[in-house]
């Protein structure tokens, strides 16, 4: 198991009374991981920032750092350094005076700072442009500054709240691959904060999705976005459909969900939570409401359904029916169909989006590479996804409500014990005397 190197624990902040901008937080982050906050402005995750930096008090809960409580410590009792979004460098220093700033306010030897400072430039990749003012450099290069003055004093934690949010496109994503090898380089742990999606998969070893002060999910990248847990965190991660449906039946791995007039086939994921059976059908049960998340690039038209020629990619729009309880399929790697009406065809960012309308008023978006599709606006298509590819989202809101209900039934069911006790119970035993 991982070292720990910053737990929070029950974090709870407010600026005005009955707002709570942070409710509850607790995360553990291991020694050398790359993790980073996730989400909308205003969710909460740079106050959590500016509290793990000490720039902030929590109302409510600890900060932890290598397994000693840090939260009443000023930001420079902290082995903390942070990264801000406008660099913060001083206009009147040069390169090489802003990177050892810190260390000549430790009264570290010149000498000695000299030396890692010129570590730092070598590290960073700006040999040559110690002698440079701030207005003298590119963004990209201000960044590697700032980033070189928080690494000089080796902290164990490198806090960056959206450090390449003021850079351009292409820059930023070069930036975030040279990031990443830096911090890979070091072994040091990175808290990165962003709003933007690609990003955050594209740099992290976990992401924390934070929504409204909470956290709405914690995974890797991969478990983010193939295996949200709720709706919100699919949308927000790549933009899934959402679909709403009843379980009409659950057979084996897989359950027939009813979604307006249609029916698809959704393969159930396995949980060992509370009982440890490893049972698809304890996930669902038949009757239940259902959530499901889609991703656009999995949405298949009728016209560009595949039988590879290769025999390794069998995905077709054969008809599958539900009779007599079981399936009735003629390929096994078939799926089932939505009928939906074409509403809008547009072409950007290198995919084709296709806008559909299902019978009970609901849209999705099909997304592919290429310029154009075999279909037409206003014209009725079958569209349809792979049993797995289809995702069971707030399924933990879901069970919590059902929680409740069964919570409530035993408490209304009490007055009846009552009842029975004291006069059924008791007379029948004094009488029995």
């Amino acid at each position: 198991m991982a070292e720990v190197s910053l737990e929070l624990k029950e974090i709870k902040k407010s600026f005005t009374e009955g707002e709570a901008v942070l409710d509850n937080i607790s995360l553990e982050i291991s020694k050398g991981e790359f993790i980073t906050l996730l989400g909308s402005s205003g969710c909460g995750k740079t106050t959590t920032l500016r509290i793990i930096a000490g720039l902030e008090q929590p109302d409510a809960g600890s900060v932890w750092l290598d397994g000693r409580e840090v939260t009443g410590l000023e930001p420079n009792q902290r082995d903390v350094n942070t990264v801000f979004q406008n660099y913060a460098l001083f206009p009147h220093m040069n390169v090489a005076e802003n990177i050892g700033y810190g260390l000549k306010l430790k009264k570290v030897p010149k000498s000695e700072i000299r030396k890692k400072v010129s570590r730092m430039l070598e590290l960073v990749q700006l040999e040559g442009y110690e002698k440079r003012k701030p207005s003298e450099l590119s963004g990209g290069q201000k960044q590697r500054v700032a980033i070189a003055r928080a690494l000089v004093n080796n902290p164990k934690i490198l806090l960056l709240d959206e450090p390449l949010g003021a850079l351009d496109l292409q820059l930023r994503r070069a930036m975030q691959i040279e990031l990443k090898h830096l911090q890979k380089k070091l072994g040091i742990t990175f808290i990165y904060i962003t709003h933007d999606q690609e990003e955050a998969i594209n740099m992290s070893d976990r992401i924390a999705v934070m929504r409204d002060g909470r956290i709405e999910q914690i995974g890797t990248p991969d478990e983010i976005y193939n295996h949200p847990k709720t709706s919100y965190v699919a949308t927000f991660v790549g933009n899934a459909n959402i679909l709403h449906g009843v379980a009409e039946s659950i057979q084996g791995e897989n359950a027939i969900v009813k979604i307006g007039n249609d029916r698809v086939i959704v393969k159930l994921e396995t949980s060992q939570q509370d009982t440890g059976d490893t049972r698809a059908k304890q996930y669902l049960a038949a009757g239940e409401k259902v959530t499901l998340a889609v991703r656009s690039e999995n949405i298949l038209l009728q016209e560009t359904a595949v039988i590879g020629d290769t025999g390794t990619d069998h995905r077709d729009t054969v008809d599958i029916s539900v009779s007599g309880g079981g399936l009735d399929a003629h390929n096994k790697n078939s799926v089932s169909g939505l009928q939906a009406t074409v509403t809008e065809k547009n072409f950007a960012g290198g995919q084709l989006r296709v806008t559909l309308k299902l019978s009970d008023g609901t849209q999705l978006i099909a997304s592919r590479y290429g310029i154009d599709a075999s279909v037409a606006e206003g014209q009725t298509v079958r569209c349809s996804f792979l049993p797995a590819d289809a995702v069971l989202v707030d399924r933990r809101i879901f069970m919590k409500k059902r929680r409740n209900r069964s919570d409530s039934s035993a408490w209304m069911a009490l007055p009846l014990y009552i009842f029975t006790i004291v006069f059924v119970v008791c007379p029948l035993s004094i009488w029995w005397r």
